[in-house]
């Protein structure tokens, strides 16, 4: 497991709660996707299984020893005492389900129908805990309101608020924050040793604190997807040819990832163009920015032609040129 970087505060305050003799039964991960709540789950339930184990463990944190008999069962997906939910994958479409079901949840009954048997306590790892289907969220609050003996639960969550507020009450919260710019390009390198220097500090900067999302963008050439936009927002495209060479070189089958980042990005770059003007020049970009939005978000969805959709989209953001804006007034 990569080392988990940025969150010395979250760790701290687990293990203090852990080693105090004072560990809630469940605890609430929560913060923006991708900047590690899950791999703190992950590590914080091998950490506490070691513990329980009788294994001498001399570590700092909630390091493990690679040769640790406890990691070698979580590495291996053997250990009894560990159970992590999460939506299943499905071979026939090369996706993963839309929702963690109610018999996933049913199916934890199997854990803890016995003593822990490596350990001192069963642990479950939820990521995310914003998947569960209605009827899951009802069935893993039984188990919250009147948790079985010697069990933890781990709840990742990228959206507390929407989240059931009998589950909320019944968990203890550990918010997470995105990380800073250090903690981030140090995930980046140890994922990423070949990648120069220049591609980490471009998704240090795209990442926005998330390493998660940083990495979904990784040879993606997001730097020179980010110039063309500008270009258009500064320039315009009065001959559509900008636009018309980015539809086309987004939309070959190969440049599907590099199709979702734009759609992802280009209404971010819309927003911060926006908080640069004032007056009518402001209200207009506003007006841009919930159109580019509306399509980039129904576009994957609603399986609109992509190329249609890039050349819209580009289309918007020329509206916000200088020499646009004047010729509209």
């Amino acid at each position: 497991m990569t080392m988990l970087r940025g969150h010395d505060a979250a760790v701290a305050a687990f293990l203090d709660a852990a080693h105090s003799g004072r560990l809630h039964h469940a605890w609430l991960l929560a913060g923006p996707q991708g900047i590690g709540k899950a791999r703190f789950a992950e590590a914080a339930a091998l950490r506490l299984l070691a513990e329980g184990s009788g294994r001498p463990l001399d570590a700092p944190g909630l390091a493990v020893p690679a040769d640790h008999p406890t990691a070698k069962l979580i590495e291996a997906g053997s250990h009894p005492d560990f159970q992590r939910l999460e939506r299943l994958y499905r071979e026939k479409t090369g996706d993963r389900a839309r929702n963690i079901t109610i018999e996933q949840v049913r199916g934890l009954q199997s854990l803890f129908g016995t003593t822990p048997t490596f350990s001192s306590r069963r642990i479950v790892v939820i990521d995310a805990i914003d998947d569960l289907e209605r009827g899951a969220a009802n069935a893993l609050l039984k188990s919250l309101e009147e948790p079985p003996p010697d069990s933890l639960f781990l709840l990742v969550s990228h959206a507390p608020g929407r989240l059931l507020p009998t589950i909320r009450s019944r968990c203890r919260l550990l918010r997470f924050a995105p990380l800073v710019d250090d903690a981030m390009a140090a995930v980046l390198r140890e994922e990423m040793p070949e990648a120069p220097a220049a591609e980490i500090a471009t998704l240090v900067a795209v990442g926005e604190g998330s390493p998660g999302r940083a990495l979904r963008f990784a040879g993606l050439d997001i730097a020179g997807l980010d110039a063309i936009m500008t270009r258009l927002i500064e320039e315009g495209d009065p001959t559509n040819a900008v636009r018309a060479d980015l539809a086309r070189s987004l939309t070959a089958k190969s440049a599907q990832a590099r199709y979702e980042a734009f759609l992802e990005r280009a209404p971010g770059r819309i927003a911060a163009h926006a908080r640069t003007l004032t007056g009518r020049r402001l209200a207009e970009a506003v007006s841009v920015w919930e159109q580019a939005r509306a399509i980039a978000d129904s576009a994957v969805r609603l399986s609109l032609d992509p190329q249609t959709t890039v050349f819209e989209i580009a289309g918007l953001m020329a509206r916000l040129a200088p020499a646009a804006m004047l010729a509209k007034a």
